[in-house]
């Protein structure tokens, strides 16, 4: 446990690269294959379900150090994350446990699951006797569910490659899909010449494409990339092997019992794996419906006659990453795509479906056609070096996504928050609102539509903080309510009409653009213009 906090206390510390790097290999030269494994399930983004609440958690940690509840509340709203105040309010403790990573996890926190809430609480207790202040701080943050690290896929990739002398690509795929943080797992993850289990249902790392950094002329000629449209779905692989068949998610989620018209279809497929898009589709439009409408079978396990004929979904397939065994990434596009036409022939139908390639003589006249996106239900253009072969992650040059400008509004900010982790004493969690009716209509008033915290630089964010420090005008627990007078510009990708919000309305992926120093609060929009935009 010692050993993995204090990897965890590097990779907080810096910012770096090349840091982070050194500090997993150093720790994965030297960790026992036990502790090593947890380490790699835990980096990657993997963790335990949530095992206890985190109001628990600061409730337990005020009766350990004897103070009020009221105080223990300040205190979480001082520092904004839960399993930090809980840490500090403990009495000090007298050492460090130097029990093994795996030991914590398989005797200490997965058994709280079968507890209950007496019994957790006396194994929590109990535990935080025998961890440092630094151990304790990471106990509380793997039982609550709330480990994260500044440490991408890649970097523990790179990291676990370098230390066991392989290809990060094949570190890459052995880490795909389902798997247990065992010894035997993390032996086969860096041995050499091992092969990965559940072979047959393993996906391929996916190729990520980066936005378009400049005009697409830059590019060179038009007639060396492929272009499709870009599709607004779940990225998802599909696996035909063995006759068994497999669907994944990019999160990596096996999802092959919610898509069961897909899985159906696919039986009529060679083997072979295939890169697309899940999609909720309109037959009659033939077109997508919007993602809001996929979002209705997402993570929905029973599965009505209803939801199937409402909500149909198809595979929209733009790439083939395996034919008949053979892996065929390092082959180029164009010939990956040509075999991906044979392959969907066998399986024509409805719910497997080809990407199509927009033909256009000029760049001029894609942009022209990219202006048709929204009306076409997509978000733009992808764009693909036909040459290139089908990369691990994201890697600049190859491929590029060309998206539409983003909805946006000028709203006014109503309710911030503070923020967690490293924005804990700072607010910059905000609540966005827009005008009902014109200006002179005696009956106006702002009406809340959003909340975002993105877009803002630190200077702006610590700017924003003193005005809501300043300008407060209520507190409702961590909220506070402050004076309508800033105006900020919120960009948003979709926008859908709602009966749970009080304005009406939903959006999708809502950020902050940009401070409107230069508008009133009088100039800010209005929810009839944001209902507008709806299609």
């Amino acid at each position: 446990m010692k050993r993995f906090t204090d990897l965890y206390q590097a990779l907080d510390n810096t910012n770096r690269t090349n840091e982070k790097i050194a500090a997993m290999r150093a720790y994965f030269d030297d960790a026992p294959p036990a502790d090593a494994a947890w380490a790699v399930y835990f980096l990657s983004g993997r963790r335990p379900k949530r095992l206890l609440s985190a109001l628990l958690l600061r409730r337990w940690a005020a009766e350990v150090a004897g103070i009020p509840e009221w105080l223990q509340e300040e205190s979480y709203h001082a520092v904004g994350d839960s399993a930090e105040a809980a840490a500090l309010l403990l009495p000090p403790a007298n050492a460090a446990s130097e029990r093994p990573l795996h030991e914590w996890v398989t005797e200490g926190i997965v058994p709280l699951r079968e507890l209950d809430e007496a019994g957790q609480r006396a194994a929590v207790v109990e535990a935080w006797g025998r961890l440092d202040d630094a151990q304790r701080y990471l106990f509380n943050k793997l039982i609550t569910g709330g480990f994260r690290v500044g440490v991408s896929q890649r970097l523990l990739t790179r990291a676990l490659a370098e230390s066991a002398a392989l290809p990060d690509t094949l570190i890459a795929h052995r880490l795909m899909g389902a798997w247990e943080p065992t010894p035997e797992f993390y032996e086969m993850l860096t041995h050499p010449e091992r092969q990965a289990e559940e072979v047959a249902g393993r996906p391929y790392p996916f190729f990520l494409a980066y936005p378009l950094e400049a005009a697409p002329e830059t590019l060179g000629d038009v007639a060396e990339w492929q272009v499709e449209w870009k599709w607004d779905g779940i990225r998802a692989q599909l696996i035909r092997r063995d006759g068994e068949i497999f669907l994944w998610s990019r999160g990596e989620e096996l999802v092959t019992e919610r898509y069961p018209e897909v899985v159906e279809a696919a039986a009529a497929l060679p083997d072979c794996v295939l890169d697309g898009e899940l999609l909720a589709w309109d037959f009659d439009a033939d077109r997508p419906q919007p993602f809001a409408a996929l979002q209705q079978r997402i993570g929905r396990k029973n599965l009505t006659r209803k939801t199937l004929a409402g909500t149909p979904v198809i595979l929209l397939a733009y790439d083939l990453l395996e034919w008949a065994g053979e892996d065929w990434r390092a082959r180029p596009l164009v010939e990956r795509r040509a075999q991906l036409e044979t392959a969907l022939a066998a399986a024509a139908g409805s719910w497997l479906r080809l990407s199509a390639v927009v033909e256009a003589a000029t760049w001029a006249d894609l942009a022209s056609l990219r202006e048709t996106s929204r009306e076409r239900g997509v978000e733009g253009f992808m764009i693909k070096r036909r040459t290139s072969p089908y990369r691990v992650g994201r890697k600049r040059g190859d491929w590029w996504k060309w998206k539409i400008d983003p909805f946006s509004v000028d709203a006014v900010l109503i309710y911030a928050q503070r923020g967690s982790g490293r924005r804990a004493g700072l607010y910059t969690d905000y609540t966005f609102a827009l005008w009902t009716g014109e200006p002179g209509d005696p009956a106006r008033e702002l009406v809340p539509f959003a909340k975002a915290y993105s877009g803002l630089t630190d200077a702006e964010i610590r700017e924003v903080d003193r005005f809501v420090r300043t300008h407060t005008t209520e507190r409702f627990g961590p909220v506070r309510s402050v004076t309508p007078q800033l105006v900020m510009e919120i960009a948003f990708e979709a926008i859908q009409a709602s009966n749970r919000h009080k304005s009406g309305v939903a959006v999708r992926f809502p950020r902050i653009l940009r401070l409107r120093d230069d508008k009133s609060i009088e100039e800010a929009d209005t929810l009839d213009h944001l209902k507008s935009l709806i299609d």
